[in-house]
């Protein structure tokens, strides 16, 4: 199996007649989903997602894929592919289009649906092009057929990429639910066909290969929600990710069966859940869904709200219900429900939600006590099964961590890939297909991308270091007014510190040996500002440090006269 390696340069110059392979995201974590496909010198670019932030990287809203590799060919890009709208596949479009706008969107209705509503509020009207499965369109020189695939959320695609170079399938994110709840199977049998056409290289979603066996049917989870209804006293709360059409249409079974009314809550929950309803992929009953605001008129026993927030996120509905920051207050009795899986890297904020509503008198229901989720991702014997009829000639695994990159990849092993054909990649490494055999070629830029509110990418490492540094140790302010002329210090050392857990009388112990630094220094005939600053920081810092084991941030002020 090759791996990228550390020391990786740039990628020569793609050869004629070479496939080349790019990720800018999806490889080595769970989000951010993006692929780019060059062909004679045009681009294709597959899905273009968001990743979700952890703990330490406070203040941040989104972390986006890096689109500085192909920031000097955006005329060369012919379309973007769109496998199904979940954010980490589809949120980092509006950032994209920013930079040119008429790059054409490919997708199925659904998905065009939700990333239009997406882009509305971007104030972008983009050029888009329906498929469906079965379809097959040129674009550029990429022949695209769309195959259907079965997920978490309607309407998701594979594509199938024919080049003169060879056929690269893409699964995008997959599993093989023998009893959907739409009835729309993975079309096995189409990749059966294109596995007798021949598969060159084989794309696969590696997010369950760790997990043995076959994911269970969606529908299994109907059983466990009307048990819960009816044993449920007061309201029902469920939260759910916000494009999870078929789990928010078995809370909608459950609630028409138990005669409760349904009130969705959140503007992307509204957003997508109406979009759905009007393309009949959210069956919905007369009378069934109320606005928010009519629910005081309703008794509790009747009441079903669906939210976002499953993951703990902090300005997400549920987590500001636990906080007691929101307009619905969560009481004695109340049952909430947590109808997702749980991302890597989110446990400990989702445990603290479920603490904090725990403590307010909330029965929680979730996946470590219920069978309240099942995944939208293949599993390892479906994995097996897959490849075993896809046959593929190169295998790279993409969508997730390392080690589930890994166990994909082993998993192709098992099913007759030769190892020198399954290429383990990460993030900006790029892979050529060049007669018949993939290739890691080198390796492009591809780091996190910040959004910080309206700011895209001026939030770097150090400035969320600086943040950690202010949420775990505080800062300390040091004023100094200092006479250039003689040198001399005019006024203070006054010295402040917020969130260090060290009060202000205890800096009197250092004023003396500050003053004494900064008068040695201007005796030395250094009175430069930048350089009594750092004087202060140090000898400060020191201090700090013998005295009470923190590293708070220390800034220094001096001011010349």
């Amino acid at each position: 199996m090759s791996h990228p390696h550390p020391e990786l340069r740039l990628p020569p110059k793609l050869p004629q007649g070479g496939l080349r392979v790019t990720p800018l995201g999806g490889l080595g974590e769970i989000g951010r989903n993006m692929t780019v496909f060059e062909y004679d010198g045009r681009l294709l670019i597959v899905d273009c997602g968001v990743l979700f932030p952890e703990e330490e990287q406070p203040g941040i809203d989104l972390i986006l894929p890096d689109f500085s590799s192909i920031r000097d060919r955006l005329d060369d890009i012919e379309g973007i592919v769109l496998t199904h709208g979940h954010e980490d596949h589809i949120g980092g479009v509006p950032f994209l289009l920013k930079e040119k706008p008429d790059i054409p969107l490919i997708g199925s209705k659904l998905t065009l649906a939700l990333i239009e509503a997406k882009l509305q509020e971007h104030r972008i009207r983009p050029y888009t092009l329906e498929v469906a499965e079965g379809h097959r369109e040129r674009v550029g020189p990429f022949d695209c057929e769309f195959v259907a695939v079965n997920h978490s959320i309607p309407d998701a695609l594979a594509v199938a990429i024919r080049t003169p170079a060879g056929m690269v399938v893409h699964t995008g994110d997959f599993k093989m639910d023998q009893l959907p709840l739409d009835g729309r199977l993975t079309d096995l049998h189409a990749f059966a066909r294109l596995s007798e056409e021949g598969i060159d290289l084989l794309l696969s979603d590696s997010t369950n290969a760790e997990v043995p066996g076959f994911v269970p049917p969606e529908r299994d989870i109907s059983n466990v929600l009307r048990q819960v209804f009816a044993n449920a006293s007061k309201r029902i709360i469920v939260a759910s990710f916000a494009s999870h059409v078929h789990r928010i249409q078995q809370i909608l079974d459950a609630a028409h069966e138990y005669g409760r009314r349904v009130a969705f809550v959140g503007r992307s929950m509204v957003r997508n859940m109406g979009i759905a309803r009007d393309l009949g992929y959210l069956k919905v009953p007369p009378g069934l869904v109320v606005d928010v605001k009519t629910l005081d008129d309703l008794p509790e026993h009747e009441i079903v709200l669906v939210c976002t927030g499953s993951q703990g996120e902090p300005m997400a509905a549920l987590s500001r219900m636990a906080n007691r920051d929101h307009q619905i207050r969560i009481v004695q009795g109340d049952t909430v429900i947590l109808a997702s899986s749980l991302i890597p890297g989110n446990e400990n904020a989702v445990y603290r939600v479920i603490n904090g509503l725990t403590r307010w008198g909330a029965h929680v229901v979730h996946k470590g006590n219920a069978k309240v989720h099942v995944s939208g991702h293949a599993s390892a014997g479906e994995l097996l099964y897959f490849y075993n009829i896809c046959k593929p000639r190169n295998l790279m695994p993409v969508h997730g961590e390392w080690r589930h990159l890994r166990a994909n990849a082993e998993l192709g092993a098992l099913t007759g890939v030769p190892h020198d054909r399954i290429v383990i990649a990460e993030d900006g490494v790029v892979v050529d297909l060049i007669g018949g055999k993939a290739r890691i070629a080198g390796k492009v830029q591809a780091g996190y991308v910040y959004v910080d509110g309206l700011s895209v990418g001026d939030v770097g490492e150090p400035t969320l270091k600086d943040r950690k540094i202010l949420g775990d140790e505080g800062i300390i302010s040091v004023f100094v007014v200092l006479d250039t002329s003689t040198g001399k210090i005019t006024g203070g050392p006054h010295i402040q510190a917020r969130g260090s857990g060290i009060e202000d009388s205890a800096f009197s112990a250092v004023l003396p040996k500050v003053v004494e630094v900064l008068e040695r220094s201007a005796q030395d005939g250094v009175v430069e500002a930048h350089q009594m600053q750092q004087l202060i920081r140090r000898t400060l810092g020191k201090w700090v440090s013998d005295t009470y084991r923190r590293r708070p941030m220390i800034l220094p002020v001096v001011v010349e006269v």
